[in-house]
């Protein structure tokens, strides 16, 4: 599995966006024949826009009650929430993590009542998640999902709440849950306000590496995982969004 990751400039007004923010994607490339084509998913979007959830994280008070997924045959599959969460997030993410050749779903789901948790989604609905956070008006931030260490199983990275904790999580996909494997603080990789994620990982010819800033915004931060441990470097000075895509993409 190769992760790429992609810089979508999208248009920025609420009418033209439903659905869609600025983000950085993460396209999972996959090689071989996929078996149970017909409830493969070709794509996924955020629908049902809602102002339920007043928190404005993204730079707006609208979010997403529902989940939309196209299956290779070109049905669609509609998930909808409870009123008590929403879809709190740029885009969802699609990523193969069970190695199956059939890609899951990646969303941050919000609670009005105990925050963001990130949640892992087929064609039949909500396979795996982490805890909420705790508390309403907390978020969190995707990173992206790689065998970050070799292992052979894929891991899911996000930074808990980039606004104040400022925390690296990583997460293992495995036998149909998620496990917590590592935290490390002092990263970020959102702004309050933007409408995109920056960063994303990477492999520049010698491993997956998680890109993010630092907490500061003063540097540029790659990040491996190894045995256990997530071991940061600065690899550039911070100078905007731009900065971190260029180093993204292996220094451009």
């Amino acid at each position: 599995m190769r992760l790429t990751g992609l810089w979508c400039k999208c248009p920025k007004s609420r009418s033209e966006r439903v659905g869609w923010r600025p983000l950085i994607v993460f396209l999972a490339v996959f090689t071989g024949a996929a078996p149970g084509l017909a409830q493969q998913i070709t794509a996924a979007r955020y629908d049902a826009p809602t102002t339920r959830y007043a928190h404005g994280v993204l730079g707006d008070a609208v979010e997403w009650g529902a989940l939309v997924l196209t299956l290779a045959g070109g049905e669609e599959t509609r998930l909808t929430l409870p009123e008590t969460r929403v879809f709190e997030d740029v885009a969802p993410r699609l990523a193969d993590l069970d190695g199956d050749g059939n890609p899951e779903v990646i969303v941050v789901e919000s609670s009005v009542s105990r925050g963001a948790r990130l949640g892992v989604y087929d064609a039949d609905g909500l396979r795996a998640a982490t805890p909420h956070i705790g508390r309403p008006n907390r978020w969190l931030a995707p990173v992206g999902a790689a065998d970050l260490d070799g292992d052979g199983s894929v891991e899911i990275a996000y930074v808990d709440r980039p606004h104040l904790a400022k925390r690296l999580r990583v997460w293992r996909y495995e036998d149909g849950g998620l496990d917590h494997v590592a935290d490390l603080g002092g990263l970020t990789n959102h702004k309050i306000g933007w409408d995109f994620i920056a960063g994303g990982i990477r492999d520049c010819g010698n491993g997956p590496e998680i890109i993010t800033a630092d907490s500061d915004w003063r540097n540029v931060v790659a990040t491996r995982f190894s045995a256990g441990k997530l071991t940061p470097r600065d690899i550039a000075p911070y100078s905007g969004p731009g900065s971190v895509q260029t180093e993204l993409e292996c220094g451009g």
